[in-house]
């Protein structure tokens, strides 16, 4: 019996051509920025692991602060999304009632889970967002662009659930909150050696099960009880 020919492989458009090299070229170059920082690594240096001559990255990229805001706004629009998505889905389940730590669990969980399914990549891209969160130089200029709206969401929610508490404890303790998750993805394996191997930094789904519980306690602390209203 005569074999089968098999379908010629369908050629790439122009279009999936230039997808898919720019998806490599923001792949290789979120990995040197992760390691390296914006001022540690050059276009070159992106092209020679890509494996192209470094004039070629201008035809998609016209200088690296432009690649660097685009591998930092890639995986920012994922994150945002679903936690905004999150944190709506919650609110409307939790009608009047919300909770501190159920609000923590919508918008950490969530986060979270990125990096505990989504392979070296989005552990890439959550180091590098510990060093942009942490470089006011120019750093914060792009986490204002990407994550206000949803961490002015997640604020909305907390004051929602403590309408007794200070506008002031109530940033606070986001901005305690947020100092724990950028240490969290810096994974700089300081915990691992202090606890002799016992925890490890990129155990994120030992994080996950522990952090929201732990923040929602330092909410209800700083911020105090709600007073009585019973006569």
């Amino acid at each position: 019996m005569a074999a089968e020919r098999k379908a010629p492989r369908k050629r790439q458009t122009k279009a999936e051509k230039r997808a898919e090299t720019t998806e490599q070229i923001l792949d290789v170059a979120e990995f040197l920025f992760s390691r390296n920082g914006l001022h540690g690594v050059t276009l070159k240096d992106v092209a020679r692991d890509v494996g192209v001559h470094h004039t070629l990255l201008n035809y998609y990229f016209k200088d690296k602060q432009t690649l660097f805001d685009a591998v930092f706004a890639r995986r920012a629009a994922v994150t945002c999304e679903r936690r905004m998505k999150a944190l709506e889905a919650y609110e409307a389940e939790a009608g009047d009632n919300p909770t501190v730590e159920g609000a923590l669990h919508a918008f950490l969980d969530t986060d979270l889970d990125l990096y505990i399914e989504g392979g070296p990549g989005w552990r890439n891209y959550g180091a590098l967002s510990a060093q942009v969160a942490n470089t006011p130089e120019w750093g914060a200029e792009l986490m204002d662009q990407h994550f206000d709206p949803v961490v002015l969401r997640l604020i909305g929610l907390l004051k929602k659930a403590l309408p007794h508490a200070s506008e002031e404890n109530i940033f606070w303790g986001y901005h305690f909150v947020s100092g724990a998750l950028m240490l969290t993805l810096a994974r700089t394996g300081r915990i691992d050696k202090l606890s002799g191997g016992l925890c490890k930094s990129d155990d994120y789904a030992a994080v996950k099960s522990r952090m929201a519980q732990f923040m929602a306690a330092g909410f209800h602390k700083i911020c105090g009880p709600a007073p009585d209203t019973a006569d």
